[in-house]
């Protein structure tokens, strides 16, 4: 069969099949919301504790290349030192050679030039120790943080992953069921019933009246357009929140929905229990 002739058939279907199928559609996927309500926020929780752990991770690393570049400091220093010992060394050895006092102040000089060098880098080196002790404590609480945090994650996963195996063959079936559905339904009523659940924050596209109102955003319904509603001789929006609107027929079970009573109960049941 050619696309167009597809499209035709589509278009001869009367109204309140389509709207049954609207209907039915909404029911499957609301399950299929439901199903995914089960994690919560689970999966967003594992992403958190995923940057954190990541965040720990990368701020320990990041102290470790802070001890290094001190570590490496220290050795500069004591180079230092060394240097200095074996220039005061020489400089004293000279001073027993000097012809004048102005060569023997001058190495004098020198030798109390080093003898400071080797007191600021001694200074130096206590600093760049006390630095690394202070870090070397911040590195073992973020190890504890960090422990802690990926024994969470550990958990969470394993939790996340036991809902998702139980519910996942219900949410494939369910989503057969919803492939079924979509096909009874004409490409723009489709495009604009996914337009609308992704828009409101329910995921309700497809609501009845109740109590003279929308049963989506609970707005009052004119009596002429709720007369329309139970005509089915068209497919009528709310003027408020634009889902679709059945008459309340469509709560009383007239005309078997494509989803099957026992995934839906099943699934209720697990819900239920997962909460």
């Amino acid at each position: 069969m050619s696309l167009k002739a597809k499209k035709d058939e589509k278009s001869d279907i009367p109204v309140e099949e389509k709207l049954r199928a609207l209907y039915d559609l909404q029911q499957i996927d609301s399950q299929i919301d439901r199903i995914r309500t089960v994690r919560g926020e689970l999966p967003l929780e594992v992403r958190d504790l995923e940057d954190e752990v990541a965040g720990l991770d990368t701020r320990s690393n990041n102290l470790h290349e802070e001890i290094k570049k001190l570590e490496d400091a220290i050795t500069e220093k004591k180079n230092v030192i060394k240097d200095a010992g074996i220039a005061i060394k020489k400089y004293e050895a000279q001073q027993g050679k000097v012809r004048n006092n102005r060569e023997f102040d001058s190495l004098t000089k020198e030798i109390e030039f080093q003898n400071l060098e080797i007191q600021l880098s001694e200074k130096r080196i206590k600093e760049y120790k006390a630095q690394i002790a202070a870090k070397n404590e911040m590195i073992e609480g973020s190890q504890a943080a960090l422990d802690e945090r990926k024994n969470d994650l550990k958990l969470k996963k394993e939790e996340l992953e036991d809902i998702i195996s139980e519910t996942k063959k219900e949410e494939d079936e369910l989503q057969a069921h919803s492939k079924v559905a979509e096909l009874k339904i004409e490409g723009r009523l489709l495009h604009a019933y996914s337009r609308v659940r992704q828009n409101v924050r329910n995921g309700l596209a497809v609501v009845p009246v109740e109590r003279d109102a929308c049963g989506g955003c609970f707005n009052k319904i004119p009596p002429q357009r709720q007369l329309d509603i139970r005509m089915h001789k068209k497919i009528i929006v709310c003027e408020h929140c634009g889902r679709i609107l059945v008459d309340a027929d469509f709560l009383l079970g007239n005309g078997k929905p494509v989803v099957q009573e026992e995934v839906v109960t099943k699934t209720s049941r697990k819900t239920a229990k997962a909460k």
